[in-house]
């Protein structure tokens, strides 16, 4: 290995380090029953490339662009989905330099109707600055949205 291979290497090892840091501080406040949606959002940049499947049906999810709207976005959450009955598991966390992938298994009740709903997910994650830039999530939103659908 060259000296600049060495280098890259390092520097790389280093930002993976510290995305490794920001997800995992990340999954831990999730995981936090106690914690706020601001305490959620304040892992995001100021401003953030947000992306889901935009469904009318399911009021919380669509595509954001500030912290504030990913504060929104977890408050949406609570209120549409029953607590305590719902909750994610991680299979498989991948982390190379500012980027991070995770993929595993969502659940939920959906107050209104009463309906459960169940998805696989990848979550795509990248870090700058301490910071959550960009969160794609890719997961089966028809199947939530039938659980957001009274009579089906």
């Amino acid at each position: 290995m060259s000296s600049t291979d060495a280098v890259q290497t390092a520097a790389t090892e280093h930002k993976s380090a510290a995305t490794s840091a920001v997800v995992d501080a990340y999954l831990a406040t999730v995981a936090d029953p106690e914690a706020t949606p601001e305490r959620i959002a304040a892992h995001y940049a100021e401003r953030v490339d947000w992306m889901c499947a935009d469904n009318p049906v399911v009021p919380w999810l669509r595509p954001r662009a500030t912290r504030d709207d990913v504060a929104a976005h977890w408050r949406e959450l609570r209120e549409h989905t029953v607590p305590g009955a719902g909750g994610a598991s991680i299979d498989a966390l991948v982390i190379s330099g500012p980027e991070a992938v995770l993929t595993g298994h969502l659940w939920g009740t959906v107050r209104a109707t009463g309906k459960a709903f169940r998805s696989p997910f990848a979550l795509r994650f990248t870090v700058r600055d301490g910071a959550i830039v960009r969160h794609h999530v890719y997961e089966d939103s028809l199947a939530i949205a039938a659980a957001c659908t009274p009579g089906s």
